[in-house]
């Protein structure tokens, strides 16, 4: 196993060991999840997934437009972003959005993981990948991983065939 697909299967493993405990996100404190694509089509997506479960949310169209969205709405619990973005990728503005959340933590959507991997060659701890296209609960498990250490699933039942209950691969 190569340093590039350990942290891969530290979170599949750490989904695993966790499926047996499913738990909601703590009362006391909804997570504050912004949500960055810009495709319109797949933000729209994360963001009704995410909210349906519970999350808090704002969203941005790009980098810029995130980073000026954070400055409003923090703190940021956890940053759901494309990787592969026109005038700043979404690993550019995890860093820069780290200047001002410093326990930031990062699911990068990509249908192009082979580019994350080549471009890092690892992932930080509080980060993790999800291929598109992926399904809502998946996208739920791992957004409620990373910002709560816990899994969450929502509370609706799953939604029927052709519903957009799948990110597609276009986004």
């Amino acid at each position: 196993m190569t340093a590039s697909h350990s942290s891969v299967y530290e979170l599949i493993g750490a989904l695993k060991a966790l499926m047996s405990g499913l738990a909601s996100p703590p009362a006391s404190h909804r997570p504050r999840a912004l949500v960055v694509d810009d495709d319109e089509a797949a933000r729209r997506f994360v963001n009704r997934v995410l909210q349906d479960a519970g999350y808090d949310t704002a969203v941005a169209g790009d980098g810029l437009e995130a980073l000026a969205v954070a400055e409003h709405f923090h703190p940021v619990d956890i940053l759901v972003t494309d990787l592969a973005m026109p005038s700043m990728n979404g690993d550019e503005l995890a860093r820069r959005l780290r200047k001002l959340e410093p326990g930031l933590k990062v699911l990068y959507l990509t249908g192009f993981s082979d580019r994350l991997f080549e471009e890092r060659p690892s992932l930080w701890e509080d980060e993790a990948f999800l291929d598109k296209p992926c399904k809502a609960t998946a996208l739920v498990q791992a957004v409620s991983l990373l910002a709560c250490g816990q899994l969450h699933l929502p509370d609706h039942a799953p939604s029927p065939p052709g519903s957009h209950d799948e990110l597609s691969p276009a986004a």
